[in-house]
């Protein structure tokens, strides 16, 4: 089975540059992708652009760009040097009447040309049947039948607005695996929650390749994640995807990052909370065999263990969060140590890795030096004025001083202190999260900041009433942790 990545789906609010681009394409070899459409050269002269940056990349995936079925798509296709295109064809009445104006007979017609012109300049022709499960069944095996006379080299099957149920799935792909003569692909959208389930379905049918997007994005409610496929495939089915499981989280991160569009906590395998624990009882199971309540190892997919404190943590969550700090405590220093994480708890506030490192190490009487403190930091900001922060940092006994700007005082202090520290470390900001603890313009608030640095993710905590000291002190507690690793 081909794995195919789709980065040429539209993804609302994602606008993209050059470099991230092909930051992802690089990332997305680097896991082992064998497809990549890297986006559609008719749209503009700076997406032509993208897609020429990563063909000069000399990438091993195929690159793809996606085309119309139209000859001038083809051509720009081919300016950008692209090893393949996705020749999408609307198959349903609703699209050949409503969008293209035409009959089932001239959409064909039209396929198989296009197919050929592409043929005919020697590119690798996916052809691709856009709202195929709203489509006449009959009417999609003749077009790709035409089309494998015109030289298609692979067949997509598209359930464009997520209308497949796994059922009808495994019938329609056994149906073509076994009448058309071509490798099959499926492209599932999300929409009902089923794009997962259908492409690992259409797998199990006869589908040899799968499109597939870094934690599921795309269009409306996005598309298969390639992530969850890929381990679906792997642990449950044995398959061997050839992927580099390891890489998939920090893939993950990247494109998040990137895009811009946050992970949700509780989606599988890359969620924030797919390896984390809290409840007494799971980490009690988790403390004999790991297996217990986790299905496989957090490390196979580039992933840590996280246990979390809150008011409901018990003796055996905090001893296994304390050994993966690597810190050994004894019966009354652990009481001490819990009796502590639940006054915070208690408070309402979350217990981030650095509250509990540093409540351990007060306890168990470890002072540890902050390798970064902050000496000075004044912040510029309003209506007619840039947000800018200077900022003054004592770095392992030496004064940085640096000046970062944001869109806001919050940004600004944040690049100011990233900008004084870039010398010693790279420490990314993954995530960033306020709230108000009490009430009125005077209010204790709270920032929790997620860190991370050579692949070591970490959360951490700052409460002031000043939301830009609280959010700096949170960043610099993070920091002081991450350097100390």
């Amino acid at each position: 089975m081909d794995t195919t990545l789709r980065d040429g789906e539209q993804t609302p609010g994602v606008a993209l540059t050059t470099e991230d681009k092909v930051s992802i394409a690089q990332k997305l070899d680097e896991l082992g992708i064998d497809i990549i459409e890297a986006g559609s050269a008719i749209t503009s002269e700076g997406e032509r652009e993208s897609i020429k940056a990563i063909t000069a990349e000399n990438i091993n995936a195929e690159i793809c760009s996606y085309c119309r079925i139209k000859n001038s798509d083809v051509d720009y296709a081919l300016e950008c040097d692209v090893d393949s295109i996705h020749l999408v064809v609307p198959v349903s009445d609703l699209h050949i009447t409503a969008k293209l104006k035409k009959d089932r007979d001239e959409v064909r017609q039209i396929a198989s040309e296009v197919t050929e012109y592409a043929k005919d300049h020697g590119l690798i022709v996916e052809l691709s049947g856009e709202d195929a499960s709203r489509a006449d069944h009959e009417f999609l095996k003749s077009l790709y039948s035409d089309g494998i006379s015109a030289g298609a080299d692979r067949l997509c099957y598209c359930d464009t607005v997520g209308m497949l149920i796994p059922e009808k799935t495994r019938e329609i792909f056994s149906d073509m695996s076994s009448s058309l003569d071509a490798p099959l692909s499926v492209h599932c959208h999300d929409d009902f929650g089923l794009a997962v389930a259908n492409s690992v379905a259409a797998i199990n049918a006869g589908a040899r390749e799968c499109h597939m997007t870094v934690n599921g994005i795309g269009e409306r409610a996005g598309n298969t994640s390639l992530e969850e496929v890929i381990m679906i495939l792997e642990w449950l089915y044995n398959y061997d995807t050839g992927i580099k499981l390891e890489e998939l989280y920090k893939t993950s991160r990247t494109v998040s990052r990137l895009t811009g569009l946050p992970v949700s906590a509780n989606k599988a395998l890359v969620g924030e909370n797919a390896f984390t624990h809290e409840a007494g009882i799971h980490v009690h199971g988790l403390l004999a065999n790991t297996s217990t309540y986790e299905p496989l190892k957090p490390e196979t997919i580039g992933r840590e263990r996280k246990i979390v404190m809150g008011k409901h943590a018990g003796k055996s969550s905090l001893k296994l969060a304390l050994k993966e700090l690597g810190l050994e405590v004894d019966e009354s220093q652990l009481d001490e140590i819990l009796s502590r994480v639940k006054v915070l708890a208690d408070k309402g506030k979350r217990v981030s890795d650095a509250d509990i490192q540093s409540i351990a190490e007060t306890v168990l009487e470890i002072y540890r030096e902050p390798k970064v403190k902050l000496e000075e930091l004044t912040v510029v900001s309003g209506n007619t004025v840039t947000p800018t922060a200077s900022t003054k940092l004592n770095v392992n006994g030496q004064d940085i001083v640096e000046a970062g700007v944001g869109n806001g005082p919050v940004d600004a202090a944040i690049q100011g202190v990233r900008k004084a520290i870039s010398g010693v470390a790279d420490i990314q900001l993954q995530e960033y999260h306020v709230d108000a603890i009490t009430g009125g313009t005077d209010a204790l608030v709270e920032v929790l900041v997620k860190l991370s640095k050579d692949g070591k993710i970490i959360t951490s905590r700052g409460a002031r009433t000043d939301i830009i000291m609280a959010s700096v002190e949170a960043v610099l507690n993070g920091i002081n942790y991450l350097l100390d690793e």
